[in-house]
């Protein structure tokens, strides 16, 4: 770590963080959602193409095969994920409303933590507080709804806004201050 001390402003910067009496002061102290457990959720069983309510998990800072987490409470395909480190959503599924919800740092089975405003399959992004379900696939079609909640307490989506066109099959990234969704059919 390289501490910098501008004389000109008196500011100290450095390259990592430091704290002073547990505060961290100087260098990036933005929030941080991530970890070295990687957990992937649902999907398309290859041998069937049915739906799948498996959830497996690798740490990441170590080679090997992805270990049994739990189950979903709905079987699903081209569902979404998105965490703040410590609890981890997935949704998404044609006309199906819930979100799942598990505690990422110990295995088992999902919870329930709300619904979707409207059934669909979703992108979904996350700036470690809020996370944010766009668009997708349901039972009346294509959708441009964006729903949001607050990822460390439970509850149902509301309304967030609209994406410009009604889409799906669309991906997301995001920080913690702007998420993108790209791409999809319109």
């Amino acid at each position: 770590m390289a501490l910098t001390f501008n004389h000109q402003t008196n500011e100290i910067s450095n390259d990592g963080v430091i704290t002073v009496g547990g505060v961290a002061v100087g260098g990036d102290n933005s929030p941080v959602w991530y970890g070295s457990r990687a957990v992937m959720m649902a999907g398309n069983l290859p041998a069937s193409a049915s739906a799948s309510n498996t959830i497996d998990y690798v740490t990441v800072d170590t080679t090997g095969d992805a270990t049994d987490f739990g189950d979903l409470n709905v079987s699903r395909q081209d569902s979404s994920s998105t965490s703040n480190g410590t609890r981890g959503l997935n949704t998404g599924k044609d006309s199906d409303t819930s979100i799942d919800y598990i505690t990422i740092a110990s295995t088992g089975n999902a919870q329930d933590f709300g619904d979707l405003s409207v059934g669909r399959s979703v992108a979904a992004a996350s700036n470690g507080t809020l996370a944010i379900f766009s668009g997708g696939y349901g039972a009346s079609g294509r959708s441009n709804v964006i729903d949001t909640v607050t990822i460390a307490t439970t509850g149902n989506a509301t309304d967030f806004g609209d994406l410009t066109i009604a889409r799906s099959a669309h991906t997301s990234c995001a920080d913690n201050t702007r998420a993108l969704f790209a791409g999809g059919l319109d």
